[in-house]
């Protein structure tokens, strides 16, 4: 079976959240569904820009990735293929397969 590295929308404790997506970077078989149970979390991604913690007010708004390198790799070497996304995000934190 295909294993898929993909976006999976987290959710929210409160609820759908419309205007502030979050999304998990996880490993899935690629027949499931996009919010079905992955067989592993790997990161996480946030598509809206904010301000890192401790910064001035006028500097640059950033995108936050967070990923588990060791085992994107791990999953990249063993076959698992990413979606477009997926590949964008991990080329940004400077992993190639």
């Amino acid at each position: 079976m295909v294993l898929r590295l993909r976006l999976s929308r987290t959710p929210h404790p409160l609820g759908a959240r419309r205007h502030n997506p979050r999304y998990n970077i996880v490993l899935a078989h690629a027949r499931t569904a996009r919010d079905s149970r992955p067989l592993e979390v790997l990161g996480t991604y946030n598509p809206i820009p904010t301000l890192p913690v401790g910064a001035e007010e006028g500097s640059r708004k950033q995108k936050e990735i967070q990923v588990d390198v060791a085992r994107a790799k791990y999953w990249l070497g063993v076959g698992a293929q990413p979606s477009d996304t997926v590949w964008r995000l991990l080329s940004m934190v400077c992993i190639s397969a």
